[in-house]
């Protein structure tokens, strides 16, 4: 096996403003000439000239793992682009000659990892320190993404060993590999993961962390669904957006170099609208799954002031960003309570996202949890403009929202959120009064 040897130069060369290769070192100058082309001429690699020709198209550096024929070996390397006033200025690294059967799944690009239904993206910094975890990864699994940002990739993950009793993560960082198929333990509720990631490099070629990809081993199995339509709509609307909000925040946060603050905030609005439009998926696919006459949440022991915190926790970026503050339950405090752990979280992830978006800056949502007469109550008040009587019942009906002008969500998820605390044997109800905020309580069975 080739390895990479960190003694080798980086590679270099010059394309000009109509694509001919103007200056190259030996081996890009070899690699080019074995292709058919030559100095002076357009450059004849065509995985090199496409990322030179965006590049150039767009203006701004770009920097990515390219894998090139070679005859009959492939050849990966990492290529960085930089426009110049002169044409592009390329420096490649990680020049590595592999036979193509050694490629197998380890030639999966990221992108593909982030298609696969579950999967979701990280990145870390050259230190192996979180700089990104994909907010769903957070929703889905109930832990706090900006506890862990900054902290060792190995508090997200626990690493396991393969088949061989290896674990491919460390041989791959060895030799600044991609890496694929690494076995892995999501600590926060024990998921089991396959991580698949592509390192990075700064400026200098220099290692500057991982971009990875981590796909359920086993996702849960999601319940059998009678409506055609929903099905459809969430099959093929999940992974093309999935893709366009992973794309859209690599390009909001500049992850392959300098880029127009304009065209970063761009990319977060792009990035904002998916996630929206995938909301309402996910809201349409649980209004066919919670209308179908044999409906039935899981009935486990759960924790209902600990799924408040997790979910306060899980919407403190939000929060922050509108300069609301969440006074959430103690960590000490425990509500017994019977319920389905997922479907709890969802109602309070709902009932406290309202409360942030609807409540003015420098207020304060309050999550309190009691116990009344049996029964596990979680109580969420905020200081917003309050719901008037007339229209405190329409709020829980379909695509109902008190003022259609306001930004918001689809108008479903209240009335998802009272039919799952109904199905789970409990009940979500609202005390409110114009220019006094809104008071909701959601209660469960207490055990």
């Amino acid at each position: 096996m080739n390895l990479i040897d960190p003694a080798l130069p980086i590679v270099r060369g010059q394309i000009d403003a109509q694509g001919r290769l103007v200056q190259a070192d030996d081996r890009l100058s070899a690699l080019n000439d074995r292709a058919g082309g030559a100095v002076g001429a357009p450059l004849a690699v065509p995985p090199l000239a496409r990322v030179a020709r965006l590049a150039q198209r767009l203006g701004v550096l770009v920097s990515r793992a390219v894998v090139v024929a070679e005859g009959e070996d492939d050849i990966d390397m990492w290529v960085r682009a930089e426009p110049v006033a002169e044409g592009v200025r390329l420096a490649i690294t990680g020049w590595r000659p592999r036979r193509p059967w050694e490629s197998g799944n380890r030639a999966e690009r990221l992108a593909d990892c982030l298609a696969v239904e579950g999967s979701w993206r990280f990145a870390t910094d050259a230190a192996l320190r979180l700089t990104y975890i994909a907010p769903e990864a957070g929703a889905r699994h109930g832990f706090d993404v900006q506890v862990l940002m900054g902290q060792p990739l190995t508090r997200l993950f626990r690493l396991e060993e393969d088949g061989q009793g290896a674990v491919p993560m460390l041989g791959a960082l060895a030799v600044r590999e991609r890496l694929i198929d690494q076995p892995a333990e999501l600590r926060a509720s024990g998921a089991k993961l396959r991580l698949s990631a592509a390192p990075l490099a700064d400026a200098l070629g220099g290692f500057a962390g991982l971009e990875g990809a981590a796909i359920e081993a086993a996702p849960p199995t999601p319940a059998p669904r009678t409506d055609a339509f929903a099905e459809r709509l969430d099959a093929a609307l999940r992974a093309p957006l999935g893709r366009i909000i992973a794309h859209a925040d690599s390009i909001h946060a500049q992850a392959e170099g300098p880029l127009r603050q304009d065209y970063a905030d761009y990319a977060a609005d792009i990035a904002s609208a998916g996630r929206h439009l995938l909301a309402l998926v996910d809201d349409l696919v649980d209004l066919q799954a919670i209308e179908r006459a044999d409906f039935r949440p899981a009935a486990e022991a759960i924790d209902l002031a600990d799924v408040a915190r997790r979910a306060a926790g899980l919407l403190q970026l939000r929060a922050a960003e509108r300069r609301v503050r969440i006074d959430k339950p103690a960590a000490d405090e425990a509500l017994p309570a019977a319920g389905e752990f997922r479907r709890a979280l969802q109602i309070m992830v709902n009932l406290i996202g309202n409360a942030v978006r609807y409540s003015p800056a420098e207020a304060m949502v309050w999550v309190r949890a009691e116990q009344e007469d049996g029964r596990a109550v979680i109580v969420v008040a905020d200081q917003g403009k309050g719901i008037a009587i007339e229209d405190q019942a329409r709020i829980f009906e379909k695509f109902e929202r008190v003022d259609k002008s306001e930004p918001g969500g689809s108008g479903l998820g209240l009335y998802i959120a009272r039919r799952l605390a109904r199905a789970m044997g409990g009940d979500l109800t609202v005390d409110s009064a114009p220019g006094q905020g809104a008071r909701f309580t959601f209660w469960l069975p207490g055990r």
